[in-house]
């Protein structure tokens, strides 16, 4: 495919797309409101993907006893993966087309979940909000910077839909040590913040100097080739596509970054209200190519001062070697518990796990991934602060049972579209300096790339194939 793609020739695509193409989710938008669940009640939920992550999400939501499972929708129901789940809930109606699902059970779903591959979480999503249905969608949010930014103003068009994005550490121990300290002034003045992911990735191994994409090989008989690429336009079938190679790919998937940042960054990213980076620089891109991520990235993400913060660096490093600088008195890089293993199998030990390092004016913190807790570095300097640590609150639900509870009005979602758009839109933006290999320089304000003529069209992206336009208008 060729990346030359223009903000004109999209707009020209998506005015093509007439009223009597529109998909119910457009039609009916705003036409009506989410079901009102009573306390007593379960939340009718259908879940999109039901394989590999899908399946676990599904299994989650399963264990909070408050969801009923009321659809099932996979584009490979025959395919290993899906098995689990449909011998667990053998009754529950099935489909392969999520569009499909909608129209047949539309009036008795109330949510849905969203585990299917990251290019495809938009135009699920976009037709969930616009027939009303409360959305849970896998992080990051979208692929592209404006599919993220059409699905915030959704969520504000639609504010009695219910969104979370799922990083699930957004509500457990993390999320409330990190507001509590900053809110109690532990953590303040934070100048720079390292991120890192040095695991082995999928691609890792592949050849760089690739000059196509792979050759077409037959999809299997139970595969919806056809819906599973959604909107993205010009691929043949091939293995190393799916079944979460797709993550590898600058065309469907986010790199390391994209499954990692949501888990490592949120917080910070949060409670210190860094927004979105003016600068993003691609300081090392080993192995770089057009087609899947490099071997080894270092981005350099730059954030002004905030109301009364200081500027603030934020380094993202992955790749095997491709280490941080190890502060004095760090310790010991144990793997923590709290990290979930990844539907691939447990994660492969690295010379230093994922998590982050936190530089503030007086303090030092080491941080690991998801729910992992952070502590102060070197242990001199924690143990003189032991004392004056505040109590931090135990989280009242996970992240899956606050959605829920969320739909049927009992609390509010910690990671819903309007936190977690501007994260998965930083992550966006670093995609872009991977994948140009280019400097960019980010206007806040208005949105756009100023450096870069080619990078600016990438925040759109190509225009989606024909019968899929419709998703693009809110």
């Amino acid at each position: 495919m060729n990346n030359e793609y223009s903000r004109r020739s999209f707009l020209k695509h998506a005015m093509l797309a007439s009223a009597a193409a529109a998909t119910p989710g457009i039609l009916m938008a705003g036409q009506r409101g989410p079901r009102r669940i009573g306390p007593n009640d379960k939340v009718n939920l259908a879940c999109i993907g039901i394989g590999n992550r899908g399946g676990e999400i599904t299994e989650a939501f399963a264990k909070t006893g408050l969801a009923n499972f009321v659809a099932f929708c996979d584009v490979d129901m025959g395919a290993p993966h899906t098995q689990a789940i449909l011998k667990q809930f053998p009754d529950v109606p099935r489909f392969q087309d999520f569009r499909q699902m909608f129209d047949k059970m539309g009036s008795q779903i109330d949510a849905v979940t969203v585990g299917v591959p990251d290019f495809s979480h938009f135009p699920i999503t976009m037709m969930a909000m616009g027939l009303g249905k409360h959305v849970y969608c896998e992080k990051p949010m979208a692929r592209t910077f404006n599919e993220v930014e059409l699905m915030m103003k959704a969520a504000k068009k639609y504010p009695k839909v219910v969104t979370q994005m799922g990083n699930q550490g957004h509500s457990e121990a993390n999320y409330f040590q990190f507001k509590t300290w900053v809110d109690k002034g532990i953590i303040k003045d934070v100048t720079r913040i390292d991120a890192h992911m040095n695991s082995p990735r999928r691609w890792h191994g592949w050849d760089p100097n690739i000059k196509s994409f792979p050759v077409t090989e037959q999809a299997p008989s139970t595969l919806d080739w056809n819906v599973w690429q959604m909107a993205t336009q010009g691929h043949t079938y091939n293995k190393d596509f799916v079944n979460g190679q797709w993550r590898c790919w600058f065309d469907f998937g986010m790199g390391a970054l994209g499954d990692w940042g949501a888990h490592i960054l949120d917080t910070a990213h949060q409670f210190l209200d860094l927004g979105l980076p003016y600068e993003v620089d691609p300081i090392k891109l080993e192995g770089h190519n057009n087609f899947f991520y490099p071997m080894s990235t270092t981005l350099s993400f730059k954030f002004p001062e905030r109301k009364n913060m200081p500027a603030v660096e934020v380094k993202w490093y992955d790749g095997l070697d491709n280490l941080p600088p190890i502060p004095a008195g760090y310790g010991v890089s144990g793997l923590d518990p709290n990290i979930p293993p990844p539907s691939t199998g447990a994660i492969k030990p690295a010379k230093l796990n994922p998590g982050k390092i936190i530089y503030s004016k007086e303090l030092t913190f080491k941080g690991g991934s998801h729910a992992s807790t952070l502590s102060i570095i070197p242990e001199e300097k924690a143990k003189e602060m032991a004392s004056k640590l505040p109590e931090v609150p135990k989280s009242p639900s996970n992240h899956f049972a606050n959605f829920l509870k969320a739909c049927k009005g009992e609390e509010q979602t910690r990671s819903p579209f309007s936190i977690a758009g501007p994260l998965s839109q930083v992550f966006c933006l670093g995609v872009l300096a991977q994948w140009t290999g280019e400097k960019i320089v980010f206007d806040r304000n208005k949105k756009v790339i100023t450096s870069s003529k080619h990078a600016n069209e990438l925040l759109i992206g190509p225009p989606p194939r024909k019968g899929w336009e419709q998703y693009y208008k809110v």
